[in-house]
């Protein structure tokens, strides 16, 4: 099974095994969260800019499938 079926596999009530989880909390919560937002049009330029920074940051979302309670996904 790969990693990504194995993510997509895991139940929705446990976030913390899904990687998906850990990039919107980066984007949420320690990106956008931390900046004034003027309306949906910014949150979405907002949101954008942090998807976009994490593109180049690959370390960074490595760091999501290095944490202990994902060792169950990677060892698929």
């Amino acid at each position: 099974m790969s990693v990504l079926a194995a993510a997509a596999a895991a139940p929705p009530s446990t976030p913390q095994l899904n990687p998906n989880e850990w990039v919107w909390k980066n984007v949420k919560h320690d990106q956008v969260g931390r900046i004034g937002v003027a309306g949906p049009d910014d949150l979405k330029t907002k949101a954008v800019a942090a998807l976009r920074r994490l593109q180049g940051l690959p370390t960074i979302v490595q760091g999501f499938f290095r944490d202990p309670n994902l060792a169950c996904i990677m060892a698929w």
